[in-house]
């Protein structure tokens, strides 16, 4: 039996915990609210409350890694609004922990914001060149892990999360004179991601980066319209612009090396 940690079970954190429970493996999970902790050890997750600062981690972290064999860090970077953070000063605190214990394998939920607002095909050979705080701190926190020997690093980024009350049509829903219909949807939805990061663990995909991003890409007018239609609500409008930036991220090293089959459609 293979004990996880998953750091951050949150929307996405929660649901694969639960799931990697009904694989036999012993799983604990740390979350910032006390008032979770009860709701995760009754569903069997050894649970810790923890939270991340600039400069200092609280919690008793140490007690949480020692006895892990992988840990699955989903905490996702405050980076917007009023709340601003050096995610990077974080990331850089967690890796002198898990450094003193005996844990080496290393899932970093990343994102595709890491290649920046580019247009045409991109694959996980692409340059990354992100222009926005979030994916800027993300790289670095990537390399982080990385680029040290002693860890056995895997990097999985993620393009849109969607699941269940969690869709971009429900904020679109309204708006008008929107300039972006004829760019291309970069999606996955939660189903899959948690299959992706259950295959990475059972194969053993350790030391790679991979894009994970399901592999229909219609252009956003057209998806978020029948999005829309589909709850009833109203659709977003569209406005025609000739300059149109689109960037269509592709699953290459799962898809064409792995041969992975993407589950769980992005279309309700």
């Amino acid at each position: 039996m293979k004990n996880i940690g998953i750091l951050g079970c949150g929307w996405l954190g929660y649901p694969l915990a639960k799931e990697l429970l009904k694989d036999a493996y012993s799983v604990y999970g740390s979350t910032t609210r006390q008032s979770k902790i009860e709701k995760l050890k009754n569903d069997g997750i050894k649970a810790s409350k923890i939270i991340f600062f600039e400069d200092k981690i609280e919690g008793d972290i140490n007690t949480f890694l020692k006895s892990l064999d992988i840990v699955i860090i989903s905490i996702p970077p405050r980076l917007r609004g009023k709340i601003r953070e050096n995610f990077i000063k974080k990331m850089t605190l967690l890796h002198t922990e898990i450094k003193k214990t005996k844990c080496s394998k290393i899932i970093f939920i990343s994102s595709t914001a890491v290649y920046g607002n580019v247009s045409g095909t991109v694959t996980e050979e692409s340059k990354t060149q992100p222009n926005t705080e979030s994916g800027k701190q993300l790289l670095v926190c990537e390399k982080l892990f990385l680029e040290d020997p002693e860890l056995q690093s895997t990097i999985i980024r993620f393009g849109g999360l969607i699941g269940p009350d969690r869709h971009p049509v429900t904020m679109l829903s309204g708006k008008e004179n929107l300039t972006n219909g004829h760019a291309l949807v970069n999606l996955i939805h939660l189903q899959d991601c948690i299959s992706i990061i259950k295959t990475s663990i059972s194969k053993g995909w350790w030391n790679v980066i991979m894009n994970a991003v399901h592999p229909l890409h219609p252009t956003k007018k057209e998806y978020y319209t029948q999005e829309a239609l589909l709850r009833d609500i109203k659709p977003p409008k569209y406005i025609t612009c000739n300059k149109v930036n689109s960037k269509k991220v592709d699953s290459t090293w799962l898809i064409n090396v792995k041969k992975y089959h993407f589950n769980t459609s992005i279309y309700s």
